[in-house]
Formats: C-alpha cells, sequence, structure tokens
C-alpha cells in the first residue's frame, strides 16, 4: 500500500493517513500529448483510500503528467468523504 499523506484532504478528519492499494485505482484517462512523437502523456487515476481493514474514507482524482523529465501530479481533487457512517463502531476512533 501507498500512505496517501498527511497533507490529504481526509488528514483534517482521520487520525492517521488513509493508505492506497493498486486494486482500489482505477485509471480514467490517459492522453498522449503530441500523438506518437514523445513520451509524455497525462494520465487520470480515480482513487478510493482506505483506513485500517480496508474501510474507504472517500474517493479523489489524480492527473499526472509522466514524460521523460519524470512524474509531475498536474491535478488532485478531493471527489467525497469520508462518511462516518461507513466506519464500524470499533473504529470510530479513526475519526477526529
Amino acid at each position: 500500500a501507498i500512505s496517501a499523506g498527511g497533507g490529504s484532504v481526509q488528514s483534517d478528519v482521520l487520525s492517521g493517513s488513509p493508505d492506497i492499494y493498486p486494486y482500489f485505482v482505477d485509471v480514467k484517462y490517459i492522453e498522449r500529448i503530441n500523438g506518437f512523437r514523445g513520451f509524455d502523456f497525462f494520465i487520470t487515476l480515480d482513487v478510493r483510500p482506505t483506513v485500517g481493514p480496508h474501510i474507504p474514507v472517500g474517493e479523489d482524482v489524480f492527473t499526472y503528467r509522466v514524460s521523460a523529465a519524470g512524474v509531475e501530479l498536474k491535478n488532485f481533487e478531493h471527489v467525497r468523504g469520508p462518511n462516518k457512517d461507513d466506519f464500524p463502531p470499533n473504529y470510530k476512533d479513526l475519526l477526529k
């Protein structure tokens, strides 16, 4: 798993950082810049971060630019969550 980091939107309402697992990431869109002429892409991912035993804490959309120069986050959008009703009673302490 990859930690979503303390700077995420969820850090305002969660006591810890959410995790991102590959099976909760979907590729929404890929655009190749300049057609076949180079290695330069925009990739948009739909991500559903979790805490504890895979408790969903919402949905985020990340857009990265991938090129020969490296990978750069171009846009981040918090779509929804977390929803306190998704947390079992024994995991409510993960909420602030």
